[in-house]
């Protein structure tokens, strides 16, 4: 295990740990050695229980986190670039502010964690879930959300930006007034979402069914989503 010092722009020591396969014993005494958040670089966690250890501020660049449990760990200010993750585990984590870039975090679980502030960018979250996640400020860029459970979320006034919810559990989400930029619905499961206000001329709603159709008024839609819409409905148009 590589361990260094370095000095980031406000003076503080860094410790950094570069290259490293780590064990909970090995994080635990990382943490109780260093006074300042910790950096880990290509570093390998798969499978660790790093449940309810203290990682404030931590950033992790191109790490492996495969089936990591970071249950109720402390994770706020904490950043993420371009790591692996599959169906990890942040339930009941705090994750305020916390930061996610490029990452694969496919199946990952995100149950009751504490998100407000929290942002995913050029994320894979394909199958991910988030439910009874605490998500004021919560922001998703450019990011797979397939088949994600995002029941109850609220993305109202927001701008989405090539978010890909095709297949993904939305019921009861807040779209109102919100913007879709690209980015697509298709086959979402729509019940009790609602999307007054909301503009989705950019976005692909194939798929809507009959039952759903309604949730969309007051919405913004362009002349082809509408006569997708009504080719779903069995209409034609003539």
């Amino acid at each position: 295990m590589s361990l260094d010092s370095t000095a980031p722009a406000s003076g503080a020591q860094a410790q950094v740990v570069n290259g490293a396969t780590l064990t909970r014993a090995d994080v635990e005494r990382l943490v109780a050695l260093s006074n300042e958040p910790l950096h880990f670089t290509d570093c390998d966690f798969e499978g660790v229980d790093l449940s309810r250890l203290d990682l404030r501020g931590a950033e992790f660049h191109r790490c492996t986190i495969v089936e990591t449990l970071f249950f109720g760990a402390t994770l706020s200010h904490s950043r993420w670039v371009r790591c692996r993750g599959r169906e990890a585990d942040f339930a009941s984590a705090d994750l305020v502010d916390a930061a996610f870039q490029s990452s694969d975090l496919n199946n990952t679980s995100w149950r009751r964690a504490k998100l407000a502030s929290a942002s995913f960018h050029s994320c894979k979250l394909t199958g991910a879930n988030f439910e009874g996640c605490a998500a004021l400020g919560l922001s998703f860029v450019e990011t797979l959300l397939v088949g994600a459970h995002l029941r109850g979320l609220s993305f109202r006034k927001t701008t989405l930006q090539q978010l890909d919810f095709s297949d993904a559990d939305l019921a009861g989400v807040d779209f109102r007034e919100a913007v879709f930029e690209g980015g697509s619905l298709k086959d979402a499961h729509l019940k009790g979402a609602r999307f007054d206000g909301a503009d989705l001329r950019e976005a692909d709603l194939s798929g809507v069914r009959l039952v759903d159709a309604a949730l969309f008024k007051g919405a913004t839609i362009s002349h082809q989503q509408a006569a997708v819409l009504v080719t779903e409905l069995g209409l034609r148009v003539m």
